[in-house]
């Protein structure tokens, strides 16, 4: 905006300066020309004075400018000078101004006893136009100063508009990217100032609407907790300890991600956390490495021998590799091997877990989308995590599935 404002201000104040100076200029010439002009004829008429008396030499000699006298005899007084047509033309009775090569001349006819003499002052090209280059120079100047002020004061008008805008922009960034807290600071013309009220109050409203959303999960998932306390009872009931201390610990487990849930749920920032992506997939692939072995599936696991920080929570990321390692239990046969493999990325990190299985369609990624009954939601849990934190998300189908996830450090 500011580019057009001060594009649009030079090609104005252009056209009206040239409007006004280029007549101006002309002016100028026309006032120095005349002067000329007058300068020469006046000189003509103080030797036309002497016409016809002795002091008519003396005369010629007196004038600070080339001056000739054509006498009717034949005889010339002064700087020697051509009979040109237009002296002939003054030898008949008439004063008149010609054009030369290099300037004017200016040609008194003045009566005497002897006949007609014709008096000649030449007025150069450089005394016709004296001082005009210097005043046409000031001109432009001028007009240059002139338009170098309005693009000035053109930025500084635009520029009192587009900061607040600017302004705008960045906390609708702030906004798309979780940080409900921005607000915009009302500032600039007044249309400007309404967007900003505007924008903070939809700021305020997204936040309000969150919160209820965020308390109707963290109610809905604490009524979870009910039948988990059914559940629990059922499993002090049953008579194999190894069989209730099992199946104990899985409720444990459940209850711990409902728990999880209520509290994430819960969380009035979306700030991003932080952890250590090497203990987190090292614990999970030793919780599903139970089961693993159960079904008969050979684990293959890969992890540095470094910390490697990534921009995710801690929870997040036991979701997201949960999620990864669920799809592969759900959606493949038993005895299915399975890779799970964690490596340093320019950006951060890079978790990559693949298994032998038929594959999947990449169309799985759309939320809701599933091959095997299920909600649908895991690989988009992977894909949000990895999202949030900067990252992304790739699968592919070659003799398996294989799922990429980039998470960017802190």
């Amino acid at each position: 905006m500011r580019r057009w404002l001060a594009l649009l201000v030079a090609a104005t104040t252009s056209l009206v300066l040239i409007a006004l100076l280029v007549p101006m200029a002309l002016l100028i010439r026309a006032v120095a020309e005349n002067g000329a002009m007058n300068r020469a004829t006046t000189a003509a008429e103080s030797v036309a004075l002497t016409v016809g008396t002795a002091e008519l030499p003396l005369a010629v000699e007196r004038v600070a400018r080339p001056v000739t006298v054509f006498l009717p005899d034949g005889r010339t007084l002064g700087v020697p000078a051509a009979r040109s047509e237009a002296v002939r033309l003054a030898a008949t009775g008439r004063s008149v101004t010609a054009e030369v090569g290099d300037g004017r001349e200016v040609l008194a006819a003045v009566q005497s006893p002897q006949g007609t003499v014709v008096i000649r002052v030449f007025v150069g090209e450089d005394e016709l136009l004296r001082g005009v280059p210097a005043a046409w120079a000031a001109l432009l100047v001028l007009g240059l100063a002139l338009v170098v002020l309005g693009i000035v004061l053109a930025d500084r008008l635009a520029l009192a508009v587009t900061r607040p805008v600017d302004g705008l922009a960045r906390v609708s960034h702030r906004l798309a990217g979780g940080d409900l807290e921005a607000r915009a600071e009302p500032g600039g013309p007044p249309e400007v100032r309404s967007v900003a009220l505007a924008l903070n109050h939809l700021a305020g409203r997204i936040g309000d609407l969150l919160a209820a959303e965020r308390e109707s999960v963290a109610d809905l998932s604490h009524r979870l907790r009910t039948p988990l306390t059914g559940l629990r009872l059922d499993v002090e009931s049953l008579r194999d300890p190894e069989e209730a201390a099992r199946v104990g610990a899985r409720v444990d487990a459940l209850e711990r991600a409902v728990s999880a849930v209520i509290t994430d749920a819960r969380q009035r920032s979306a700030e991003r956390g932080s952890c250590d992506a090497t203990a987190v997939v090292g614990e999970r692939v030793r919780f599903w490495s139970v089961l693993a072995d159960d079904q008969g599936r050979a684990v293959t696991v890969t992890l540095p021998e470094e910390e490697l920080s990534v921009a995710v929570s801690a929870e997040a990321l036991s979701a997201c590799v949960d999620a990864l390692l669920g799809n592969v239990f759900a959606h493949t046969a038993e005895g299915v091997s399975f890779s799970v493999r964690l490596a340093p990325h320019p950006s951060g990190a890079v978790l990559v877990v693949s298994d032998t299985g038929d594959g999947f369609d990449p169309a799985l990624l759309e939320r809701g989308n599933s091959a095997g009954g299920s909600t649908g939601l895991g690989l988009d849990i992977a894909r949000r995590t990895a999202e949030s934190s900067g990252g992304h998300l790739t699968v592919s189908s070659s003799g398996g599935a294989i799922v990429e996830v980039v998470l960017t450090r802190p």
